[in-house]
């Protein structure tokens, strides 16, 4: 399980030219107009969600209120969140092919990052410190534990588990929630030296793993490779006729992007690199934008208000609609579109819909619809979780 490689690997040239002379864009960073480069102090906890979004969380699940109430029971109810499951630490998890051939330590790994982050939330909303512990107990045994990451699908995997792993330790480190200095330390030196220097896909973990190292120069690093790719996996009619190529794809034509596309026409907003693959993998994509701007605006860059929010409110109403029975007409992917499990494998619209919706008031009815349909939106198991519990409606900041 994987994204196609043009997404994700490192951005090399900023332009790209059709055989006959004619330039392809490639997008760049100095074109962007906001460059999201690290705070001068990073805030923390500042990765997906900032103190007084949990706080309302909190205050909201004290109150039973809805959907946050049942979002929190589901998030509990979730093997993941057991208090009888332990960690399954690997020294070296060995992930081939779609996390096969070989799959050692590949699901313990994601799974036990996600545990950590499910009973980090719960130690916030719930105060109960056993919930605290646990949490610790699985990034304490990783950190005492792994040394590396092997095969091909290393790369992935790192990404993974390496978004969930910073999401969880930032509500611990930033909540006296226990945690000693000398294993936050152990825990710093397994992000910055086993999974940091690996992640060249997924940059919302490189930026998640960043703000808990306070690291600056990592932070800016993964940026400028997010906003190489961005705009390469979503595309606006106002890239023209071909969607822009990421800056690693080295295609020399146009007609190569949209055989890598697998589509041959662009009459709308928001049609996605692997939009003809299928809807879950479109959907990773969509997820990690989502990220990557919510913890840019936590840490002082409002993506929301800027092509990278535009891009991420297209995709989701584009493809919230297929998702939602409008059949696919017959220039998009040849009149058939993969939609996988439907609305189970599309819970991604939870941070993207309340960012636009809720606090910028942009109307999203088919994401609006969707996003209802699907509370309280769960995890994939692979790297996000529990939404609607930490984004519904959540417009503190």
């Amino acid at each position: 399980m994987h994204f196609k490689l043009g997404f994700l690997l490192f951005a090399q040239s900023s332009l790209l030219l059709l055989a006959h002379g004619s330039p392809i864009e490639s997008p760049s960073v100095s074109s962007h107009p906001l460059h999201g480069r690290a705070p001068a102090t990073f805030k923390h906890p500042g990765v997906l969600v900032n103190k007084a979004q949990l706080d309302f969380v909190k205050n909201r699940v004290a109150a039973k209120a809805q959907p946050w109430y049942d979002a929190y029971n589901a998030m509990l109810a979730d093997d993941l969140a057991s208090s009888t499951r332990s960690p399954s630490p690997y020294q070296t998890v060995e992930c081939g092919s779609a996390s096969m051939n070989p799959g050692n330590g590949c699901q313990e790994e994601r799974q036990d990052a996600l545990a950590a982050y499910a009973n980090a939330l719960a130690w916030y909303i719930s105060g109960t410190q056993s919930y605290a512990n646990k949490a610790i107990s699985y990034m304490n045994a990783w950190a005492r534990t792994i040394k590396d990451h092997t095969y091909s699908n290393a790369p992935l995997q790192t990404g993974w588990s390496g978004a969930s792993w910073a999401r969880a330790a930032e509500i611990i480190r930033y909540s006296n929630a226990g945690w000693s200095s000398s294993d936050i330390a152990a825990f710093e030196n397994m992000l910055r030296n086993v999974y940091l220097p690996k992640i060249i896909v997924m940059m919302e973990a490189a930026q998640g793993i960043s703000v808990f190292l306070n690291d600056a120069s990592s932070y800016d690093k993964a940026m400028n490779i997010f906003f190489g790719r961005a705009p390469a996996f979503v595309y606006l009619t106002s890239d023209g006729s071909c969607p822009k190529a990421a800056p690693s794809n080295g295609f020399t034509s146009c007609s190569q992007v949209k055989t890598y596309w697998e589509q041959s026409t662009f009459p709308e907003n928001g049609i996605a690199q692997e939009t003809c693959r299928d809807f879950q993998h479109t959907g990773f994509g969509i997820s990690s934008m989502s990220h990557v701007a919510e913890t840019s605006k936590i840490q002082g860059s409002d993506l929301w208000t800027t092509d990278v929010g535009t891009r991420i409110r297209y995709a989701l109403g584009f493809h919230s609609k297929f998702v939602l029975g409008e059949p696919a007409p017959s220039w998009l992917c040849n009149g058939y579109v993969d939609l996988k499990r439907g609305r189970v494998d599309f819970q991604v619209t939870e941070v993207g819909y309340n960012a636009l919706n809720g606090r910028l008031g942009i109307p999203m009815t088919n994401t609006g619809i969707l996003t209802q349909q699907n509370r309280p939106a769960g995890t994939n198991n692979l790297f996000f979780g529990w939404e609607t519990l930490t984004h519904a409606s959540n417009g503190a900041f």
